[in-house]
């Protein structure tokens, strides 16, 4: 299993964190540009990477003010869990971290691996830049 992640330190509540992460009509902010055709609801959303695959993601559970976990909605090019953390840090930060894990065979590692880690760093940049 491939594991990627990366955090920020977000100048704000856990709970403010955790309930805009648990929304996925506010991941929409977190996407780079070359993530097209963005529809979601609370509890689902669907998308395309430009020139490259559809991927729709449901939440699979929320742990109020702790987790929530992301799967693929149908069968993806490979198993993929994307899970956000949101730790309380005192004087009103919130340590937020996106965890993806992903089963890579070693092909698929050396094609994937880094833009999924460009994915993780961009969101976890927006993420902090739109809630600060």
């Amino acid at each position: 299993m491939t594991v990627i992640q990366n955090q920020a330190i977000i100048d704000e509540s856990v709970d403010r964190v955790f309930a805009f992460l648990a929304d996925c009509t506010n991941h929409e902010q977190l996407m780079p540009e070359n993530i097209q055709d963005w529809a979601s609801t609370r509890d689902q959303a669907s998308f395309t990477i430009q020139n490259m695959v559809k991927l729709a993601l449901k939440v699979d559970r929320r742990i109020e003010n702790r987790e929530v976990v992301f799967v693929p909605v149908e069968k993806a090019p490979f198993d993929v869990t994307l899970r956000w953390e949101t730790t309380l840090q005192g004087d009103g930060q919130t340590l937020a971290r996106l965890i993806v894990e992903a089963d890579l065979n070693m092909m698929m590692k050396m094609v994937a691996a880094k833009p999924l880690q460009k994915l993780v760093d961009y969101q976890v940049d927006r993420l902090k830049s739109v809630l600060n």
